[in-house]
């Protein structure tokens, strides 16, 4: 199935381009989601009138999100979680309590923002943890994850 792109997707292509993608992919995700829109001939002229506005919104969104990453930058995160003796901790660090965190010391983020490649944290220490706020813009923080007994 042929779909326009209304915003850029990430492996997929930029804002306006015409790809070839799965049927489930374009009717489960990418139109649902207002990321795309089926390439027929209206709307592509359609497209093609709005074009202006939808590259000002894109850019005015990559702008936001430049600016909170580098409110973001170098930040160190403390979450305190049960650990036992060894360093390991009675459960797990996850997303949901690194964007609670983030919530505590004044920064908006969502829990599909977080990337943890390894999975969540589970022993103290620090850890590297990447946010990813925008298709273009990516942030490290670190998260020190502290034992208490």
């Amino acid at each position: 199935m042929e779909v326009i792109l209304m915003e850029k997707v990430v492996n997929l292509g930029q804002l306006g381009d015409i790809v070839k993608v799965k049927e489930g992919y374009a009717r489960n995700f990418l139109i649902p989601q207002g990321k795309a829109k089926r390439a027929t001939e209206h709307n592509r002229k359609e497209f093609e009138a709005r074009r202006a506005e939808l590259e000002k919104h894109q850019s005015d969104a990559l702008a936001q999100a430049q600016a909170r990453a580098e409110k973001l930058a170098g930040l160190m995160l403390q979450v305190t979680q049960k650990a036992g003796v060894d360093g390991r901790l009675f459960g797990s660090v996850t997303n949901h309590d690194i964007v609670e965190a983030l919530k505590a010391q004044g920064f908006e983020a969502s829990k599909s923002e977080v990337r943890l490649p390894s999975g969540p944290l589970k022993t103290v220490g620090d850890h590297p943890v990447t946010l990813a706020l925008h298709g273009d813009v990516t942030v490290d923080i670190t998260v020190s994850v502290l034992g208490e007994h």
